[in-house]
């Protein structure tokens, strides 16, 4: 979570590796960003856990343990989420389950 009241997320590769999926700006109201900063202070990290280099000023980093579910619209071409929108901590899913959807997948 970054000052500017946004997640930075991402999803792992076929190698495992987290790249980074962008930032979620909306979905939040004051309550949800005081419960999450609370939780991720104590996950805070020193450093980016994206594989790829993230450009985001003023970024408090966690570890990759808490996966969000993102409601989006889809996929930039750079591999980015198109309009996406926080929807909740997910408590029953492993980090590692967190994968890119495939691109041909039926509507």
């Amino acid at each position: 979570m970054d000052r500017s009241r946004g997640l930075a997320g991402g999803v792992h590769d076929r190698e495992g590796l987290l790249r980074y999926a962008g930032r979620d700006g909306t979905g939040f109201d004051g309550r949800v960003l005081r419960d999450l900063r609370a939780r991720f202070d104590e996950l805070a990290a020193a450093e980016s856990p994206f594989a790829d280099r993230v450009r985001e000023k003023g970024a408090h980093w966690v570890r990759p343990e808490p996966v969000a579910q993102v409601g989006f619209t889809g996929w930039t071409r750079d591999g980015r989420l198109r309009h996406p929108r926080y929807l909740g901590l997910r408590d029953d899913k492993d980090p590692r389950e967190v994968v890119r959807e495939k691109d041909d997948a039926p509507t």
